[in-house]
């Protein structure tokens, strides 16, 4: 069976705050690092009611230094926000406090609306300039040059690994042709996998960093003990995703019953769309589904993540996930 990693999005929920959303994340990575999973990601949101992790470096060293052997990375920074330079201090940072755990996801969306962006005080080119910040960022990482003026410290010769993010087939594109692992975000936005899959693989080139395609794909998986436990608990996410594209986000809402037959066709079409790779169900639900969706996509490795209002539901989805993984051949 392919490695399972965790992409966490650090719920707030709603009645709590971003302090015990953060805990939480610490103790949600204590957990899965010692049941086996492989990464454990955090990504960068900005002007998101239920969202903890938009300063994501600082938010990765709390879980850093609360855990042993799980890598800690970015999923991800999202690069027009920032200066190369500045990217490569933080996680140089990190690199140096946790040397080989530290990796670092790249996305070229804002990760918030326009008018947060420019909040941020950045020139704002649509990502444009995208392909050039990531290759100066990887410069950073390399041995200082001689006659190199500008160097990050920390960050200079620690090779910390890059990853390139995408939901759409750009990304897939770049991944290719700087040689660099791809992770597609079908969690939120599925339409264009196979094809970026498909293109990310035909036009793989070999770099020092890595020799093969290596492809990580983004899923929802709610597991619980029952199938109506489990679509219980989706319901969080389905109301979140709804009030997010409404325009009205707020903090992560407890789960409701018979949620779907609540909706309008509109709206359920919008989450069919959206979600349609989510894995929802008991363990014999979710194991059929997890198989099927490697087998489908020829996925090498999966990034599970799961807003689940009730934190120990959340990690029991998550073991539940685990164990069914250690009997998948």
């Amino acid at each position: 069976m392919v490695p399972l990693s965790v992409l966490d999005l650090s719920p707030i929920a709603e009645g709590s705050d971003a302090g015990q959303a953060l805990r939480n994340s610490l103790d949600l990575a204590r957990h899965v690092e010692a049941l086996g999973y492989q990464r454990f990601w955090m990504a960068e949101h900005h002007n998101l009611p239920g969202i903890a992790s938009a300063a994501t470096a600082v938010a990765l060293a709390h879980v850093a230094a609360g855990t042993d052997r799980i890598r800690i990375g970015a999923g991800g920074i999202m690069l027009p926000n920032h200066a190369p330079l500045v990217i490569a201090e933080q996680f140089g940072t990190l690199a140096a406090l946790h040397p080989g755990r530290v990796e670092l996801g790249l996305g070229r969306a804002p990760g918030s609306d326009q008018i947060t962006a420019h909040a941020m005080r950045r020139n704002l080119s649509g990502g444009e300039e995208f392909p050039q910040d990531v290759v100066e960022l990887m410069t950073y990482f390399q041995p200082v040059q001689p006659g190199q003026r500008v160097q990050a410290v920390p960050g200079a010769g620690l090779n910390v690994p890059i990853w390139i993010l995408g939901s759409s087939t750009f990304g897939a594109q770049l991944a290719a042709i700087l040689g660099l692992p791809f992770a597609f975000a079908s969690h939120f936005a599925p339409g264009m996998m196979m094809e970026a899959i498909a293109i990310y693989r035909d036009r793989f080139k070999p770099s020092a960093q890595l020799l093969a395609p290596n492809v990580m794909l983004g899923v929802n998986i709610v597991a619980a003990e029952t199938d109506a436990e489990a679509r219980f608990l989706f319901s969080s996410l389905q109301q979140s995703f709804l009030n997010i594209r409404s325009g009205s986000p707020g903090r992560l809402p407890p789960p409701i019953e018979d949620f779907e037959q609540r909706i309008d066709r509109y709206a359920a079409a919008m989450l069919a769309e959206a979600l349609s790779c989510a894995i929802v169900g008991g363990p014999d639900t979710a194991r059929k589904g997890i198989k099927a969706f490697v087998e489908r996509t020829g996925a090498d490795e999966l990034m599970v993540t799961a807003n689940i209002f009730d934190h120990p539901k959340r990690k029991r989805s998550f073991e539940i996930v685990a164990k069914l993984h250690g009997g998948m051949s």
